[in-house]
């Protein structure tokens, strides 16, 4: 590469806050000033892959009619996708102490039985709530129990739906859980989520900032470590969509260093440590002034 072309692809200042408003726009992605070299490392790919010679002909590109595509490819660059299974165990004890008994009840009635993982990254979250309610309780395995899982970014969603992981990042799940329910890969090293466990899971693509197509109401949501990337304007739209996307007994966990400031400004209660339910004196899903 010459010294021109490296110029060439030195994100400037005007045009990264070009992109940071498309990336807030498109996806709800907040990138303030200091990530400039991180978004320019990570886009400088598509630039290249596009044939582009900078990035003010990226961003032109982004809001051409034949660039719409490339948001996704864009957004994908930018998010990061670091997960592991288990993740955040208050969580999980809270859904056996909370939702297994109401679950237990549901079966009972014939009753579905729906949760949602938004921002599902490469699918351990996911896994992980199926592998422990079906441990709990084994009876799930013929009721009407399904897991809704969803990411913005279409090359996770496909890693996914494979569960396929490398047998490091499975080695802290608890034995007695690799055991039941998992079986060696198609790859050398690697292990695979039975069909068992597969067969409740629904991966779909989703941008949490578009329309969402679900009508059914969800017993239990998880949206862990994905709204810390949003401003609060755009964090204060959500929660009351979650609000009214849950069931009335229902239960919305948040990430490690995520908060709803006032809950009932939003129709939600605190239920535990970035746990929320809905708010029993107020209105679900109502907003702010």
């Amino acid at each position: 590469m010459t010294l021109a072309q490296s110029e060439a692809l030195a994100l400037g200042a005007d045009t990264f806050s070009a992109l940071a408003d498309i990336a807030r726009k498109e996806s709800g992605l907040e990138l303030l000033p200091e990530k400039l070299l991180m978004v320019q490392s990570r886009l400088k790919p598509r630039v290249r892959a596009l044939h582009l010679t900078d990035f003010e002909a990226y961003a032109r590109h982004l809001k051409s009619e034949t660039g719409h595509s490339e948001l996704r490819n864009m957004i994908s660059a930018l998010t990061t996708n670091v997960t592991h299974f288990f993740r955040e165990n208050h969580h999980f004890d809270l859904l056996t102490e909370h939702m297994i008994p109401m679950f237990r009840r549901k079966i009972e009635k014939g009753e579905r039985i729906r949760i949602w993982s938004a921002g599902c990254s490469k699918g351990q979250e996911p896994y992980s709530i199926a592998i422990h309610l079906l441990h709990a309780l084994p009876q799930l395995a013929d009721a009407d129990f399904r897991i809704l899982a969803t990411d913005i970014d279409p090359r996770v969603i496909a890693f996914a739906r494979q569960g396929q992981y490398d047998a490091k990042e499975v080695e802290a799940i608890p034995k007695q859980y690799t055991d039941s329910f998992f079986e060696p890969g198609s790859e050398p090293g690697h292990l695979c989520v039975t069909e068992q466990i597969k067969q409740h899971i629904t991966f779909n693509e989703l941008n949490l900032m578009h329309a969402w197509p679900m009508t059914g109401k969800f017993d239990v949501i998880f949206c862990r470590n994905v709204v810390i990337y949003f401003n609060v304007d755009t964090q204060e739209k959500l929660w009351p969509r979650f609000a009214n996307a849950l069931q009335p007994d229902g239960l919305l966990f948040l990430g490690h260093s995520e908060r709803i400031a006032v809950p009932t400004a939003f129709g939600l209660q605190t239920a535990g440590t970035t746990s929320y339910a809905h708010d029993t004196n107020g209105s679900p899903g109502s907003t702010k002034p």
